[in-house]
């Protein structure tokens, strides 16, 4: 393995691919300092204010004088907001059809598949938590032996629903997560419950959404059934009687286009954009040949990198509703006296990844190469196939509900500097992007994309390998989180607009 990393012809630093001394000898000039592995070194000089390159893009602008050798990242390297002439569609490339590929799921009568076969009871309002909580709680590993297709009985619950506009983006985005997980193919069967004088309010949900009760679908909430008590009784009650028609849901064959998958990252350093996002990206190249379909989210992450996705924009519509989303998110940021560059974490930065950009341009890899085929509002149903991409905040776990409740089934996380994220009712797979971390968290790492950067292993046949457990993972096989028994605490709505 070489001392350093250059990534486009173009760039005027290289990364440290281990520790280097001062003194060190790298592309024909000697380290300043200390470089930490994954931190950026200049190979050339660079003015003050001048661009500073990597992947071919820039990554920051120089806010003093840097030599040849000197160590590039917080101290030298400042943030500019982007101003990009974009371009729409230039970059298509075409997708070779690869149908064939199968998965073991369980059909659904709407036609959707589920990857697992979970109980779910869905609050309204953060009010209902602990009556739900106490409903799922009840349904432990004896109570469920007897159900042995169902994976368990879940609380979906959080920290809003009242204090909130009747309208606007924020009640309109925690409906559509109500709605998304109601309706999720993971699920065998669901009880919403409520307080009853909440703001987000269940009823106006069944009529704007046409959802109906049934055997598998029940609604309540705890002011008509008179109390705490009976309706955790009625609560349990209810899912007693679900649990024997959710196991009757068997696995059966079903095409690998019937796959979404969310595309996540946290936790990054400077190897995500150089080993597992890219081997992501294969991956989910891999998923659309076969029809399936790839979301990538957290709005702030592609920031800086956004002109990439619209040249890969199907057209110019989907183009310009990824523009739009930049453009509100300069807004909301601004408005709430916060810069883009907020974003890179304290983790982060001690990873390499130094300003918005850098991170962005690698967050943005995990999305492959195919055309850009859609773009959505938060925990809106996805319905195109191929790579999409979805708004959310950056913040893990309520960029993931968000691409839950827009029906991912299987989420696929890249971390740096470790995360022992999971969620329900979607399995998360988790790929280190080096060594040490996967050699660190063996109990969380699924992955290891470290092999990569040794030469082991290829971009591409990494990325097969995450692909494959897509199929495996789709047909029940756990993830390290699952095993740990991570998701009951990670769903978290998208917080938009005041608290009244």
């Amino acid at each position: 393995m070489h001392h350093t990393i250059r990534l486009s012809p173009r760039d005027n630093v290289v990364t440290a691919t281990r520790p280097l001394e001062a003194g060190t000898t790298v592309d024909g000039v000697a380290t300043a300092t200390l470089i930490p592995s994954g931190h950026k070194i200049a190979i050339a000089p660079i003015a003050r204010g001048e661009a500073i390159l990597k992947y071919g893009q820039v990554i920051g602008y120089a806010s003093a004088d840097v030599a040849p050798g000197d160590h590039v990242h917080t101290q030298n390297c400042a943030f500019a907001a982007t101003d990009h002439a974009y371009e729409f569609g230039t970059d298509l490339r075409p997708v070779a059809p690869a149908a064939g590929d199968t998965f073991m799921g369980y059909q659904r009568d709407n036609g959707d598949v589920g990857t697992r076969n979970y109980v779910a009871i869905v609050t309204s309002v953060n009010c209902s938590a602990t009556a739900a909580r106490r409903i799922a709680d009840a349904f432990g590993p004896e109570e469920l032996a007897a159900y042995p297709n169902v994976d368990g009985v879940c609380a979906f619950v959080h920290g809003t629903g009242c204090g909130m506009a009747g309208d606007g983006d924020g009640f309109e985005a925690l409906q559509r997560v109500m709605w998304g997980y109601a309706r999720h193919p993971n699920h065998a069967a669901v009880l919403m419950v409520g307080l009853g004088c909440e703001m987000n309010q269940i009823d106006w949900l069944l009529d704007a959404w046409g959802l109906k009760q049934g055997p598998t679908f029940q609604t309540m909430n705890i002011q008509n059934v008179a109390g705490l008590r009976r309706t955790v009784e009625l609560g349990i009650e209810k899912v007693r009687a679900m649990l024997p028609i959710a196991n009757e849901a068997r696995r059966t064959p079903c095409p690998a286009s019937k796959l979404k998958v969310a595309l996540q990252c946290g936790g990054s350093d400077a190897w995500s954009g150089i080993t597992a996002n890219p081997a992501l990206g294969h991956a989910c190249d891999l998923l659309v040949a076969q029809g399936g379909t790839g979301v990538l989210a957290e709005t702030p992450e592609i920031y800086g990198a956004e002109h990439l996705l619209t040249r890969r924009a199907a057209t110019r519509d989907v183009g310009d509703r990824l523009v739009g989303l930049i453009d509100w998110w300069e807004d909301y940021t601004r408005r709430n006296k916060g810069s883009m560059d907020n974003n890179p974490s304290p983790g982060n930065k001690k990873g390499g990844l130094t300003t918005i950009l850098e991170k962005s341009l690698g967050a943005a890899a995990k999305g492959g190469t195919t055309p850009l085929t859609g773009v959505y509002r938060y925990a809106e149903q996805v319905t195109t196939k191929g790579f999409t991409f979805m708004d959310s905040p950056g913040y893990d776990p309520a960029s993931v509900t968000g691409q839950i409740a827009g029906g991912c089934q299987i989420v696929c996380f890249t971390t740096g500097r470790g995360s022992a994220f999971g969620s329900k009712p979607a399995p998360t797979i988790k790929v280190a992007t080096n060594q040490t971390l996967f050699d660190r968290m063996p109990e969380d790492m699924d992955v290891n994309a470290g092999d990569i950067l040794t030469g082991g292993s290829t971009v591409e046949e990494k990325g097969r390998e995450i692909y494959e457990m897509f199929l495996r993972v789709a047909s029940g096989e756990a993830t390290k989180s699952e095993a740990q028994g991570l998701g009951d605490h990670e769903f978290v709505p998208w917080q938009i607009g005041a608290v009244m």
